[in-house]
């Protein structure tokens, strides 16, 4: 197992378990025995579904399971509501459930539930340690099961005499960075591994002007990974007490906030990170609280791999801080102030940075490397994340995938997760929260669209000419 993958494995706790969960709604229904033989046809030729995970002390591997039975990883039942609640309510009470209900460390760390006629169709929750994928992987793997899924291409044998047991960073990782990053690694003419440790190190390179900027980059992108300031405390952050509920929405159609991006001169995240803000804003300040001012920062995860390379397993991902603006009550305000804040991140090796430090942490003990990782966990009150998913409807077993969602596990004592998918011409949002810090993600939700309906009316209400020119 790679050391960024041992990472994600030792950081299960107390209070957040390290699993992807994901829902499908599916009409109509479908029949588990139709759905073991799509698993047994498409996903276990993805070997390590077949795989449990041995560790000792030097870190931990794959290992065949020897007793490998799909029955052992599907579970059907059916929803029983309680008085007054709903086939919904009672299907996200249940992923909520499932969230910190760990799998079973004994076998392969993936397992699904087929929920039998939830609105006339079929549900379809998956769990998914982080260990085995990241989320982009994930969605490659999930799509290989549907009706006309590719199988996933075939590996060539990795080369040996390599330092580093995640395979070659340089060829993995150099495709898809930014322009900055990837002259980094360029001028140093080293994997990446050995690329961070020259370029935090200025003294060492070769007398370049080139490479000596891009040291001194490197060197503050790191101080401002330390030096980062506490976020404004709000009844969002603390000590979480373990027990979580999900929460999602109905899909806004993509094109409306394609459109009022383009107007904005801004981009599609630009819009959605500004209701994400909104919905966050407009919740606190319904609580009584003050939010003039008031910023929180997300833990964002940025690809570090390429799209054409996403069936790979195993976790390519950086991440990097972003401050949401929940006291900006004006939507357009609040668009041009997220756009700022991703501007200031365009160039930054910090997304470098944090897989590094995730290399780094999977070679320490569990407690060494919690107390390094949670120096992110302090300075953060959400992770959020937003994969871009297939334009046109889904199938599987012959049912059209009518709605799914996902959510990020949160590491540390991080108790909010946001999570943006568009899929099908849509996009929507989900909340996962602890309980203890927001027991209701349902209301925070509810906020999406009203934030987005309010920032379409205004762009409208725009003189076109002066919002062009912003």
């Amino acid at each position: 197992m790679s050391r960024v993958d041992t990472a994600w494995l030792r950081m299960d706790n107390d209070v957040n378990l390290m699993m992807i969960v994901g829902v499908w709604l599916l009409q109509p229904g479908i029949a588990r025995e139709d759905l073991v033989a799509r698993i047994e046809d498409k996903l276990l030729k993805y070997g390590r579904f077949r795989q449990k995970v041995v560790e000792d002390a030097v870190g931990a591997r794959w290992v065949d399971d020897e007793d490998f039975d799909v029955g052992h990883h599907l579970v059907q039942l059916r929803l029983h509501p309680r008085a007054g609640q709903d086939e919904r309510g009672a299907l996200q009470e249940l992923v909520g459930e499932l969230t910190t209900t760990p799998l079973n460390a004994a076998r392969p760390l993936w397992q699904f539930h087929l929920i039998d006629d939830y609105e006339g169709g079929s549900a379809l929750v998956a769990r998914v340690h982080h260990c085995i994928a990241d989320g982009i992987a994930l969605i490659s793997v999930m799509l290989s099961i549907t009706d006309g899924g590719a199988d996933p291409p075939s590996r060539r044998r990795r080369r040996t005499g390599g330092t580093d047991d995640a395979g070659d960073w340089l060829g993995d990782l150099v495709r898809p960075l930014s322009g900055a990053v990837r002259k980094a690694v360029d001028l140093t003419g080293q994997g990446v591994e050995r690329s961070l440790a020259l370029l935090t190190n200025p003294q060492a390179l070769p007398e370049s002007m080139e490479l000596a900027r891009v040291g001194v980059q490197v060197v503050s992108d790191l101080a401002a990974l330390a030096l980062m300031a506490d976020d404004t405390p709000t009844r969002l952050k603390g000590r979480p007490a373990g027990s979580k509920r999900v929460a999602w929405g109905e899909p806004i159609p993509l094109d409306r906030v394609k459109a009022v991006g383009k107007a904005l001169g801004g981009s599609v995240n630009d819009v959605l990170l500004a209701c994400v803000a909104g919905a966050f804003g407009a919740y606190l300040r319904r609580h009584g609280d003050a939010t003039a001012g008031c910023e929180i920062r997300a833990m964002v995860p940025v690809n570090l791999r390429p799209m054409s390379e996403a069936w790979k397993l195993g976790n390519r991902f950086g991440l990097v801080p972003l401050v949401l603006p929940l006291g900006i009550d004006n939507p357009v305000e609040r668009v041009y102030a997220v756009r700022a804040r991703m501007a200031e991140l365009k160039g930054s090796y910090q997304p470098l940075l944090a897989f590094g430090l995730l290399s780094v942490a999977g070679l320490l003990v569990k407690p060494v490397q919690e107390a390094l990782l949670g120096l992110f966990a302090k300075k953060a009150t959400a992770v959020m994340t937003n994969v871009p998913g297939p334009a046109a409807p889904l199938r599987l077993c012959g049912a059209t995938l009518k709605q799914t969602m996902f959510w990020v596990p949160q590491s540390g004592d991080i108790g909010l997760g946001v999570s943006i998918l568009s899929y099908a011409g849509g996009v929507q949002f989900g909340l996962i929260a602890d309980k203890k810090l927001c027991p209701d993600p349902q209301a925070v939700i509810a906020g999406f669209e009203p934030e987005f309906e309010r920032l379409l009316t205004l762009t409208l209400m725009l003189p076109w000419g002066a919002a062009e020119a912003a």
